[in-house]
């Protein structure tokens, strides 16, 4: 686990671009949970921290494919294949995030 940034530095439901350990990572604050997953969409390999979050999940600017934030999965096309899903710990108002491992 490394930490990734302060807790208070995510606004609810807005995608923030963090490096990880050389990782691209994309972090989205829903109320009392954080998500983290590879910054980059599986189709079209754009920064999903650039779209928004839709009832549908994480969506990409570009052709709007959308990724489930607990899963990765794609749950909207064009994209088919999931997007890496990380483990996240809060620890004293910090945001850390496992990049060694995915959870999906």
């Amino acid at each position: 686990m490394s930490r990734a940034c302060a807790l208070s530095d995510l606004d609810d439901g807005k995608p923030h671009a963090v490096e990880v350990d050389d990782v691209s990572v994309v972090l989205v604050r829903q109320g009392d949970e954080v998500h983290a997953l590879r910054d980059e969409c599986s189709h079209a390999e754009l920064a999903l921290s650039e779209g928004e979050l839709t009832r549908k999940g994480l969506e990409c600017w570009l052709h709007g494919s959308c990724f489930d934030l607990r899963t990765g999965a794609p749950s909207a096309p064009p994209a088919t294949e999931p997007v890496d899903v990380y483990a996240v710990t809060i620890v004293d108002g910090d945001v850390h995030v496992d990049v060694t491992t995915t959870t999906n």
